[in-house]
């Protein structure tokens, strides 16, 4: 009945890691001002434009 304990306990603890993760990331999605998120956008928008041009 012991084992049970700790499988249980390191699934707690993999779900507050899971968490930690998740926040880190949301935290620093967060940090980017809107034109710094738009200047991202156009960099991958001209990144892709030339592949499609070169598929034609």
């Amino acid at each position: 009945m012991r084992w049970w304990k700790v499988a249980g306990l390191a699934g707690l603890a993999g779900v507050a890691a899971t968490g930690v993760v998740i926040a880190r990331a949301e935290r620093r999605r967060r940090a980017y001002t809107p034109d710094e998120i738009r200047q991202k956008l156009h960099e991958r928008v001209s990144e892709v434009e030339p592949a499609e041009k070169a598929a034609d």
